[in-house]
């Protein structure tokens, strides 16, 4: 038995992080079915987020990321792209903004209204935006910012790719667990005017429910959230949800790594297109 435990992450992830909105990390371990939240980070560059992932603690670690790790299957086709995943990374991570934009604009241009976009296969239960989206959310571009560093700093992405095997990283998706517990409630918002007293109830009643261990996800799996006083005010006090959606990701990756003691060989991830990847508990 290794004397470290694992190392749980979840990352709230940005791909032209900053001083105002930086890339968030929080930081945990499981203990029993209890998911401590340790501690939060933050990086205002993406150069400083990939040296830390660089780090392996004694344990290793598990982190859920909220960024798409492939593209779709039917995009990558059409486009003549390389359909082996760590060729198609290269390519994709080869081009600027610029090209990927004009690229995906001119493929959405050919294709009838109401279906412009190509999806995942894991976007339907995932409820997630398609991974070529380049505004509102920009995920392409969190894609190409994101997982050619994951790579380069050693992590494994169970089914893709094979790395360090004791540095985990998994797609997550906070909305997913989220919707679970508010439907369609929105908890967040960047844009001050809409930090709203509702959202805020949103908030604590999401944190309440993760504590708890009602959140379907959690309750199924026997897990819930430790937090101090302090970090939970911290989390409901923040309007734009960016460190809860880091904590959401984190008790994801406890989850996936819950799964695999119990001898899920791929973290809990079901048979999925090693091109496209696959959302952790979707």
């Amino acid at each position: 038995m290794d004397r470290h435990p694992v190392t749980l992450l979840g990352c709230d992830f940005t791909s032209a992080p900053s001083k105002r909105k930086p890339v968030t990390l929080a930081v945990g371990r499981s203990d029993r079915g209890r998911v401590l939240l340790e501690r939060i980070e933050t990086f205002e560059t993406l150069d400083a987020w990939q040296a830390r992932l660089a780090e392996s603690p004694g344990g290793g670690w598990v982190g859920g990321f909220d960024l798409p790790f492939g593209l779709p299957r039917e995009l990558v086709e059409t486009l003549g792209w390389p359909t082996a995943w760590c060729d198609c990374m290269a390519h994709y991570a080869a081009l600027s903004r610029e090209q990927i934009r004009d690229t995906f604009a001119a493929f959405c241009d050919a294709r009838p209204a109401g279906g412009k976009f190509a999806h995942r296969a894991t976007d339907g239960p995932a409820g997630s935006s398609p991974s070529m989206k380049w505004v509102n959310p920009p995920v392409a571009f969190m894609l190409h910012a994101g997982v050619p560093r994951l790579i380069a700093a050693g992590a494994s992405l169970p089914g893709l790719h094979e790395g360090d095997p004791r540095r985990v990283a998994l797609e997550t998706y906070p909305g997913l667990l989220a919707r679970s517990v508010l439907g369609s409630t929105s908890y967040k918002s960047d844009d001050r005017a809409k930090q709203t007293p509702e959202r805020l109830i949103a908030r604590k009643t999401l944190i309440h429910a993760l504590e708890s261990g009602d959140a379907p996800l959690l309750h199924g799996a026997g897990l819930r959230l430790k937090l101090s006083h302090a970090q939970r005010d911290a989390l409901a006090d923040d309007a734009s949800g960016d460190t809860l959606d880091a904590v959401l990701c984190l008790l994801q990756a406890a989850w996936a790594l819950q799964q695999h003691t119990s001898g899920h060989p791929c973290y809990g991830l079901p048979p999925f297109d090693p091109l496209e990847g696959w959302i952790a508990s979707a």
